[in-house]
């Protein structure tokens, strides 16, 4: 097989082939635009050295595009794994279509990043109180923001499913939100109580003023009345966070950064603390159950909205 120079299309087309790949595999919006974006940044690098893509499977071309990272922007341990993960995957893409002989870079992450999680205990993230947890949200006084808040720490959804919420999926009377289909996500189905309803109620009465088209039926609306996107909830959330002193975004400890991701641990550890059995909250997370008994162990919506309104903590709303 040929890597010649004159087989290799445009980096444009290239990259434009990827989005489609990555679109087909069901990539998040947020993570698809990611991956992109790193691997436009690989290639204008690259380019300014008079190479291409395809330069990629040269540890030392690898070696310093990591040093450029490092160095010039000043980019931290976490976010160098998020480079090497996109363009790991851009590599996989290519070796697919016959332009590489295989994926370098698994190998020299392991080499130069070392697994973050094999090194930091995943459970070290940042856990607040229920007591903390409440100041945090009952200090914040935009009703959409508090209302964000609250949906993550009562739900423990992910950033990409909040912001998929529309009006229409929230049952009032049954007290439940209806999450869209997701690739991470099993049980769709997840619970609020009495004073996660009234702060989310709050937001849903004043929403109708961030509007610009009323067709629009996101729950959540950005400064320009459309649909909020993930990295606006990061902002958000870390705004907040810092303001409480909980969050220091120059940490490189994972414990000193309090995130959006860290209210799904902080909602798993709170229903665990309050006795909820372990297959019960795995199915309020959206946890694939895989071993085979779980095939057969189909759980009752109503058993689980009882526990979970028996485990989730009231913070004073």
């Amino acid at each position: 097989m040929s890597l010649s120079q004159s087989s290799f299309p445009s980096e444009k087309d290239l990259i434009e082939s990827f989005e489609e790949d990555l679109t087909l595999r069901d990539l998040g919006g947020e993570a698809k635009r990611h991956y992109l974006a790193y691997v436009r940044i690989a290639s204008s690098f690259l380019s300014r050295r008079g190479k291409n893509l395809l330069d990629l499977q040269d540890l030392d071309v690898l070696r310093e595009f990591l040093t450029y990272l490092k160095r010039n922007r000043r980019v931290s341990t976490a976010t160098a794994h998020h480079y090497l993960a996109a363009l790991s995957s851009f590599c996989d893409f290519l070796v697919l279509e016959g332009r590489l002989p295989a994926n370098p870079i698994p190998a020299f992450r392991k080499r130069y990043l070392p697994n973050r999680r094999a090194s930091r205990n995943a459970s070290r993230r940042k856990v607040i109180s229920s007591e903390d947890m409440g100041q945090l949200i009952s200090s914040v006084l935009s009703p959409r923001d508090k209302a964000i808040l609250t949906v993550l720490a009562k739900t423990g959804v992910r950033r990409g499913e909040l912001t998929s919420i529309d009006v229409d999926d929230i049952d009032w009377e049954r007290g439940c939100i209806n999450l869209k289909p997701k690739r991470k996500r099993t049980n769709r189905l997840v619970f609020l109580d009495e004073e996660g309803l009234r702060v989310l109620r709050s937001w849903v009465t004043v929403r109708d003023s961030y509007l610009q088209d009323n067709n629009e039926r996101a729950l959540f609306l950005g400064e320009g009345g459309t649909r909020l996107c993930t990295h606006s909830v990061y902002q958000i959330v870390t705004k907040h966070a810092t303001r409480l002193g909980i969050h220091d975004s120059e940490s490189e400890d994972i414990e000193g950064r309090f995130t959006p991701h860290c209210f799904r641990h902080w909602f798993t550890t709170m229903l665990r603390r309050g006795g909820m059995r372990r297959e019960l909250i795995q199915e309020l997370r959206g946890d694939s159950r895989k071993d085979a008994i779980d095939i057969y162990d189909h759980i009752d919506p109503e058993e689980l909205q009882r526990e979970y309104l028996r485990c989730i903590p009231a913070l004073g709303l």
